[in-house]
């Protein structure tokens, strides 16, 4: 999908899988260039309906028309998730379920800008002059007990509760989302996955396909590559690439 956005032309190219293990996916995704809008969730895994969830979310954001700006953008999407927070409780209470849930990573863009939302472990990358790095830190009883300086990573990945995150779409009441804002460069490339590429795939092995592939080949390469790993979750991935209008620029 290409889309000129302010004075960029932005490219994207998704690919889900459900894997080598898992019977149904979870795992849902959305890319609306020509909005400025790349959508990845995850359904909580071991839970029931983490499929409608990760739909739900998904869903609920498929903007009918553009944001008058980014800031606005970010608080139209603030409440689509909120309302989505609110029903996934409410259908948990009604099929007497503890919990539906759905982590969710959000890419918005307008012209030089970028915006980051997320709720629990699926990731964003920036891939800017060969260099990766993850713009979103994963809400999960690891990087809590990481950031108190109870434990080294190499620690708590040990612990049984590695897997377990802190927070989702259909956790708590009110939904908690962290936000990060970027700078956009024309080149830089933008990655949105669920945890079941980078449980299997290095961020090294992550950042050599982004720097050799289109997004269309980098997306499907990096599935490709969590499949030959064993796929242990369902793989969802997004490649986004921002690029000077030549037209704009002239």
């Amino acid at each position: 999908m290409i889309s000129s956005a302010g004075s960029f032309v932005w490219s994207s190219a998704s690919r889900t899988h459900v894997g080598k293990v898992r019977k149904l996916n979870e795992d849902s995704c959305l890319s609306l260039s020509e909005m400025g809008l790349w959508v990845v969730a995850d359904g909580m895994g071991g839970h029931a309906s983490g499929d409608v969830a990760s739909q739900m979310v998904v869903n609920s954001l498929r903007l009918d028309s553009a944001a008058a700006d980014l800031n606005a953008l970010v608080a139209d999407v603030c409440n689509r998730l909120q309302k989505v927070n609110h029903q996934l409780i409410n259908i948990a209470a009604l099929r007497r379920k503890r919990i539906i849930g759905s982590t969710v990573v959000i890419l918005l863009a307008e012209q030089n800008h970028c915006v980051c939302l997320w709720a629990g472990d699926s990731r964003i990358y920036r891939f800017r002059n060969h260099i990766l790095q993850r713009l979103t830190r994963d809400h999960s009883q690891v990087e809590a007990l990481i950031a108190q300086g109870i434990m080294n990573r190499e620690q708590a990945e040990a612990l049984p509760i590695s897997s377990a995150i802190t927070r989702a779409v259909g956790v708590d009441t009110h939904l908690q989302m962290d936000l990060g804002r970027f700078d956009v460069r024309s080149g830089d490339l933008f990655l949105l996955c669920s945890d079941g590429l980078n449980n299997e795939v290095a961020d090294d092995e992550i950042a050599t396909l982004l720097g050799c592939c289109s997004v269309e080949k980098a997306s499907s390469a990096l599935v490709e590559l969590a499949l030959q790993r064993g796929a242990r979750d369902n793989v969802t991935v997004t490649v986004v690439e921002a690029k000077m209008d030549k037209k704009a620029r002239d």
